[in-house]
């Protein structure tokens, strides 16, 4: 494989071409780039397989990177390498973005490699990334729906159902998205959503939408729209208390 390491500390390269020649001999390192102008410029003239990113760079976010390109110029593969907080990489989970959190470990850089070099990431996948880092604040996620992305504002969702590696968003006025992504990713990209917990193993539920407890059966709650889902224990006075805060 061939890559181009782009990223604004000297140190950061350096490091990273260390572990590369150490760990990863069957990566050639074609060029290295202190920034995300040179960087494109090196890719149009190189066409690497690999691409090694850093987010945070002074003029450009390593984000805008494809911006510079069109789809069917996106033949090479994106790690992230970051020092990026803790909600971005709950987005980097959902979108299923590969990435390196500073300082990196020789170990999944290896296994960031072999997947690097099993699978093609499309423009997608980072569209959808750079939205769900961008749309924090504004209490929405960004989710792939064929070849559009859905922007969906977390409080109009009624719950969000795991089924193995697929998740189904459901939300009030009854539309359903399957996404390719398990629960957990949704789980840890929305938890700072005061509205939205965990109530079992296999689902997310708004707890505004809640209308009541039934303690037969195991435990489960009914919704708004008449629809009951199974609750288990440890969660049902996590449920009362969170009911009492968000109604206050």
């Amino acid at each position: 494989m061939t890559a181009i390491l782009i990223d604004d500390e000297q140190r950061a390269r350096v490091s990273l071409r260390y572990l590369l020649n150490e760990y990863c001999p069957e990566v050639e390192i074609l060029e290295e780039c202190e920034n995300l102008s040179s960087g494109v410029k090196a890719i149009i003239k190189k066409k690497p397989n690999l691409v090694f990113l850093d987010i945070e760079m002074p003029g450009h976010s390593g984000l805008e990177l494809l911006d510079f390109f069109d789809d069917e110029d996106i033949k090479f593969q994106i790690i992230f390498t970051t020092a990026y907080n803790e909600f971005a990489l709950k987005a980097f989970k959902l979108s299923a973005v590969d990435y390196l959190l500073k300082p990196i470990d020789e170990l999944l850089l290896q296994d960031a490699v072999k997947r690097a070099s099993k699978i093609i990431n499309t423009k997608h996948s980072y569209e959808i990334l750079k939205e769900n880092i961008l749309s924090k604040s504004i209490g929405k996620i960004a989710i792939p729906s064929g070849s559009s992305l859905l922007f969906i504002e977390t409080k109009n969702i009624l719950y969000i159902r795991g089924d193995g590696s697929y998740t189904v968003v459901v939300l009030k006025n009854g539309t359903k998205h399957t996404v390719s992504r398990n629960l957990k990713n949704f789980e840890e990209t929305i938890e700072d959503q005061p509205e939205l917990i965990r109530i079992h193993k296999s689902y997310i539920v708004n707890v505004n939408e809640i209308v009541s407890y039934t303690k037969s059966e195991g435990g489960s709650i009914e919704l708004t729209n008449k629809e009951h889902l199974p609750i288990t224990n440890e969660k049902v006075e996590k449920i009362i208390d969170l009911i009492k805060v968000v109604k206050r």
